[in-house]
């Protein structure tokens, strides 16, 4: 039997990569805009880290981590990356001298889920993490960064939602509320919610049973919890997206599905992605740090799914194309061919070399393929002359050129 790659995972294919590159690439520009650096952490963490952060009665933990056991030591592959940038930051006195931290990060996560359009069991987020204030306006330009992306990647047609879980003691309120809302309809629910009403009953509000959802969105409980301060924190972010001319919905719904999140959360929604339509999320984790290190330090963040990404992309061809395909005709032409391979690349034009012993058809024919802009053609009698071919692929003329002018003669026209 032909081996496979694993289920949910996926081999991202050499004609894909360019686009993959692109956003990236885009989204690193964008990033030193905002005056955010990359920082990469391992993509194994022990599990303890995540127990802590998550939650222990979190579908991530209960039923989603890839643990594994070494000597001793207990490890998981991390299933997101906010928990390990908080123990970086930590463990690495990150927010020494400065009132801010703003961190960028671009990799793989790991979750075993079942796997559906979009989501796999290895992933790949693009995030950041803007570490050490509580200040709304910080809250403002995080939704802004991410807009700002969405709409540098050439997306349209999202929209935010958007709700605040308030401090802990809103928190506490809002879960209450949410139980005695509920407790009507407790035996309609099924049979996970029923014990997260009383285990954790904002993951009741994630669930995805058709019953659950039509329950949870007749609920009627608006952000009465919040309490005044919180109430002013989230009203000044609404005001501030309405500045920047951002549109979103409140959603009182929208808790997130990870126990760190306290005050503004929000998700960025898009249509053409079904039921799971989130490209991404984020929003304030101000208690996490009390959590792993007994430290009071305001933090919020955002992650998207770049596979989601992919999805929502407008559809476009490759803009990366090879520029020279040479080819030789006899040894001696191989050696002279190999040579100006060197000399193209040196000067930063993107070429290759057809290696194979086929006819002039054939390696034309390759050329053709690779989508080369201009074909190189060097055989005895160019080299008897000191001039190759240099063969224009899309208009069907060709030329000769001396030896010593070939590479200018490439960068002219490239230039043009």
């Amino acid at each position: 039997m032909l081996l496979q790659v694993p289920r949910g995972t996926k081999d991202i294919l050499p004609e894909e990569t360019p686009v993959w590159q692109e956003v990236e690439s885009k989204a690193r520009r964008i990033f030193s805009l905002y005056n955010y650096a990359e920082i990469r952490t391992p993509v194994f963490e022990n599990v303890t880290l995540f127990k802590r952060a998550l939650g222990d009665v979190t579908d991530i933990v209960q039923k989603q981590m890839f643990v594994f056991k070494q000597g001793d030591d207990h490890f998981v592959l991390r299933p997101e990356a906010t928990a390990s940038i908080a123990r970086a930051y930590l463990e690495n006195n990150l927010g020494f001298g400065v009132k801010l931290r703003k961190l960028f990060y671009i990799g793989p996560m790991f979750r075993a889920e079942r796997p559906q359009k979009g989501r796999l069991r290895q992933f790949h987020h693009i995030g950041v993490e803007a570490i050490g204030l509580t200040n709304p306006n910080l809250d403002i330009e995080v939704i802004e960064l991410a807009d700002k992306l969405l709409r540098e990647f050439g997306i349209s047609n999202y929209k935010f939602v958007i709700n605040s879980l308030g401090c802990v003691k809103d928190k506490a309120k809002f879960a209450d509320l949410l139980k005695q809302a509920l407790a009507k309809h407790k035996k309609v629910l099924c049979k996970d919610c029923q014990k997260r009403i009383t285990k954790n009953v904002f993951r009741v509000l994630d669930c995805k049973n058709e019953k659950c959802k039509e329950i949870t969105h007749s609920l009627k409980i608006g952000q009465s919890y919040l309490c005044g301060d919180c109430k002013s924190h989230f009203d000044k972010v609404l005001k501030g997206l309405d500045k920047f001319g951002i549109k979103y919905e409140v959603k009182e719904q929208l808790v997130r599905g990870l126990d760190y999140y306290s005050g503004v959360v929000f998700e960025v929604v898009h249509p053409d992605l079904g039921a799971q339509d989130a490209l991404g999320a984020g929003g304030r984790y101000d208690y996490l740090f009390k959590e792993l290190a007994n430290k009071e330090i305001g933090a919020v963040g955002f992650a998207f799914g770049e596979e989601r990404l992919m999805l929502a992309l407008p559809k476009k061809e490759s803009s990366k194309k090879l520029n020279v395909y040479v080819m030789s005709l006899g040894d001696k032409a191989a050696d002279k061919s190999l040579e100006l391979v060197k000399n193209l690349r040196s000067a930063g034009v993107s070429c290759d070399f057809d290696y194979s012993d086929g006819s002039l058809k054939s390696k034309l024919n390759e050329a053709n393929k690779l989508g080369a802009r201009f074909a190189i053609i060097i055989g005895d009698d160019e080299i008897n002359k000191g001039k190759l071919v240099v063969k224009f692929m899309q208009e069907g003329k060709q030329e000769e050129v001396e030896f010593v002018n070939a590479v200018g003669f490439i960068k002219n026209i490239l230039k043009e």
